[in-house]
Formats: structure tokens, C-alpha cells, sequence
């Protein structure tokens, strides 16, 4: 019943946005071959009152095989260029290598004879469009499961009446499958948590603790909807032990965390919830700025703990000392990625500058109310971070002047 309501709201929300706009239709068909280890995809466009001209798309040559198409394909080097049929449906299929590692860390795609882990914008790659009357997408999908695999999920909502999921990402007028996909004999736990759907799954047998997750996410995301002030409609929570990658991803309306993660560290932080600020937020770091993201979430993942009442405010002390100590030899914030001391050393000046907000509004504004400011913004540069913090101060802040930001 509640994947029912949600999925009749979602479809109110997309047919209100689109009224009046012409728009087409794209069926997305995932289905499996756990003995090649790959999935296969179709894609299949209908014409309605608008029409999808031309798709272009980039494949990584060792994982997509096989495409073929209705129309017109033309391949330049890993560069092709669909045009499906004009006068009604076309369809382009391809078949995709699943597993995937991530260096020496463990998978971060993976297929067995019982269950796939995968991302959608990597099995679908992200594509450019051109529709001549400014057309949008409709999109729906559904997945062919082999035979004993009983169960499949992905971050949007699900019209059982259909049996697909509806397929709208805001903002997007070509609409593809973004996220973690998690299919085959999987055990999963759903909840309604503050009007968000919950979906906490992995393979039968796997060590995540599933109720644990939805636990602690009944407790931390009413408090996330307060500090950012928004929630997605949907998120799945996808776990598996190893060889799955030790730690935690996220992804548009989902995320995925190794089965031996805690829920807390003994530091004080959590990576469930630090991957549930990278969600809902959906904040990146520019180019060499990739600390403001991952900065804030990790702030924020000790901060959501201290809310929630997961953590006492001492614990929370010491969490923040830890970090301190921990980046305190990083000269140089700007770089690439961030990670261990590095962003260790952004929560410690992300810390400075929320004590420096609240001392200069006289307790009227903290950090948060920067983080609303940056939220559903993306990618996030230094110049865009001082400008939601003179905003929000009055002034251009001083703890953004250190020496560690140097470029």
C-alpha cells in the first residue's frame, strides 16, 4: 500500500510538471545473466506529441558489448550517436559487463549466481539529446529476473499496478535510471520515515543489519530534514559483505555500505551517516574542491548523531578533537580527492567557521544555515562557499582566509 500512495504521488508530481509540455516515452527494459556475469539492456523510445531526434552517449569499450539498434547507429571510437526510428517505436539494446573493482578495496559492481550490485549511470551511460520541439521524457522501468532471483530495487518509486519503477529525476528533461541497483534473492526491510520511503537491502545471508540501519535512520533523518531542509522522495540503502568494497558510496537517492561497517566508529562518526548527508544534500566539491563535500558530511555525520541523540554532546567533543588531531599536518586543503586527514583537517575549519557564524549573529545562525543555502546546488567552489557565508555572516569570514586554503 505505501509503495502504492508513493508511487500515485510521484506520478502527480511529474504529470503537473509536464503539463502542457510535449513529451515522448522511454521504456527501460535490465535484465541478467549471472552465467556471463553480465546484464542486458533495452531502451526503447515511443514517439507521443513530442519526439527524441538524436541520443549520444560515451560506453566504456570493456563493459558495453553487443549494441544494436532500430534507426540509425554510428560509432566514433568509444562516441556513438543513436537515431531512433521517426515514425514510431525504436529500440537500442547492449549487454554489460557487471563486475567492477575498485582498486584494491573491494568491488563496487558485482554479479553471482544469486544477486547483482550495480550502479544505473554506469550501466546506462549518461547521454546528451537532442529533441527539435523541446520535448521531455516520460521514463519507466522494469526488470527480467533470472529464474530464482525474486526481488530487485532501485531509489524511485514503484507502480505495482505496472510493475516498473517511474523514473523521474527533477530538473532533467531526458530522463535516465540514476543509483544503486540491487536485484536477486534479497532480503530487504522498508519504513516510512518522516514521508521518506526507506529501503534497506542485501543478498539473503549477507551480515547487514537491516533493522539496525532503518534504527538509526528513524532517529537521524527527521533531524537531516531540519538542518537541510529537505529529504528525497525515496532512498535505498543497498549492503553486502566482502568482496564488496569496505566502506560506504553514495549515489542519487541511494547509497551502498559494506556489511562490516559499524553504525558508529570508535571516533565518532558514522559512514551510514555520512553518506546520508552526500544524499540529501547532493553537494560536490568543484574541481580540486572536492573537500567541501566531503567536509561537510563528515561534520555533519557527527552533528546528525549528537541531534538524533545517538551520541552525547562529550562524545561529540571528542569526535571533533579527533579530527583535529588527526588533520592537523595537512597544509593544503585543494586537491583532487579528499580523504583521511585531509578531510579530517575540512571538519576541523568547518568547525571554526560554525563557531565564527555563531559568535558574529550572536547565536542566530550557525552552519546549517549555510548548508540550506548550498543544498541541491552540486558542484560547490570555494568562491560559492564565501559567498553563502557572507550571506548568512554579514561579512566575508575570516576562518575562510587560513592558510590551509591557500590554492
Amino acid at each position: 500500500m505505501m509503495r502504492r500512495i508513493l508511487a500515485w504521488l510521484l506520478a502527480g508530481v511529474a504529470c503537473a510538471a509536464h503539463a502542457g509540455v510535449p513529451s515522448y516515452r522511454v521504456d527501460y527494459r535490465i535484465g541478467f545473466d549471472p552465467k556471463r556475469g553480465e546484464a542486458l539492456v533495452a531502451m526503447t523510445v515511443t514517439p507521443g506529441d513530442g519526439r527524441l531526434a538524436r541520443l549520444r552517449f560515451t560506453i566504456d569499450s570493456e563493459r558495453h558489448r553487443e549494441l544494436k539498434a532500430d534507426g540509425r547507429l554510428t560509432r566514433k571510437g568509444a562516441h556513438y550517436t543513436w537515431r531512433p526510428p521517426a515514425d514510431g517505436p525504436g529500440t537500442l539494446r547492449f549487454r554489460y559487463k557487471v563486475d567492477r573493482e575498485r582498486g584494491s578495496g573491494g568491488f563496487d559492481a558485482r554479479m553471482t549466481e544469486d544477486w547483482a550490485i550495480l550502479r544505473a549511470d554506469r550501466l546506462i551511460p549518461p547521454a546528451s539529446t537532442v529533441a527539435p520541439d523541446g520535448a521531455v521524457a516520460k521514463a519507466r522501468l522494469r526488470f527480467d529476473l533470472p529464474p530464482g532471483w525474486t526481488n530487485r530495487e532501485i531509489g524511485y518509486a514503484f507502480s505495482p499496478s505496472l510493475d516498473v519503477f517511474l523514473i523521474e529525476n527533477p530538473g532533467r528533461r531526458f530522463q535516465q535510471p540514476l543509483g544503486w541497483i540491487i536485484a536477486g534473492s534479497v532480503g530487504t526491510r522498508r519504513d516510512l520515515i518522516d514521508g521518506m520511503e526507506v529501503v534497506v537491502a542485501a543478498p539473503k545471508g549477507d551480515a547487514l543489519r537491516r533493522n539496525d540501519v532503518l534504527a538509526m535512520l528513524n532517529t537521524a533523518v527527521p533531524v537531516a530534514r531540519e538542518i537541510f531542509g529537505r529529504l528525497p522522495p525515496k532512498l535505498l540503502v543497498v549492503g553486502a559483505g566482502d568482496p564488496m568494497w569496505r566502506g560506504g558510496l553514495s549515489a542519487p537517492n541511494s547509497l551502498f555500505l559494506h556489511a562490516d561497517r559499524p553504525m558508529i566508529s570508535e571516533n565518532g562518526t558514522s559512514a551510514l551517516l555520512h553518506e546520508l548527508v552526500h544524499v540529501v544534500t547532493r553537494i560536490r566539491g568543484a574541481r580540486g574542491e572536492d573537500w567541501i563535500a566531503e567536509g561537510f558530511a563528515e561534520f555533519y555525520s557527527i552533528r546528525l548523531a549528537r541531534r538524533a541523540g545517538l551520541i552525547s554532546e562529550a562524545r561529540a567533543e571528542k569526535a571533533l578533537a579527533w579530527m583535529r588531531e588527526h588533520g592537523k599536518d595537512v597544509r593544503r586543503l585543494a586537491a583532487r580527492s579528499s580523504s583521511g586527514e585531509r578531510t579530517a583537517r575540512a571538519v576541523a575549519l568547518l568547525a571554526d567557521l560554525d563557531a565564527e557564524i555563531r559568535h558574529g549573529t550572536g547565536g542566530r545562525h550557525d552552519l546549517d544555515e549555510v548548508a540550506r543555502r548550498l543544498v541541491g546546488r552540486g558542484r560547490i567552489s570555494l568562491a560559492e562557499l564565501e559567498e553563502a557565508v557572507t550571506a548568512v555572516l554579514g561579512r566575508p569570514s575570516r576562518v575562510l582566509q587560513a592558510d590551509v586554503l591557500a590554492v
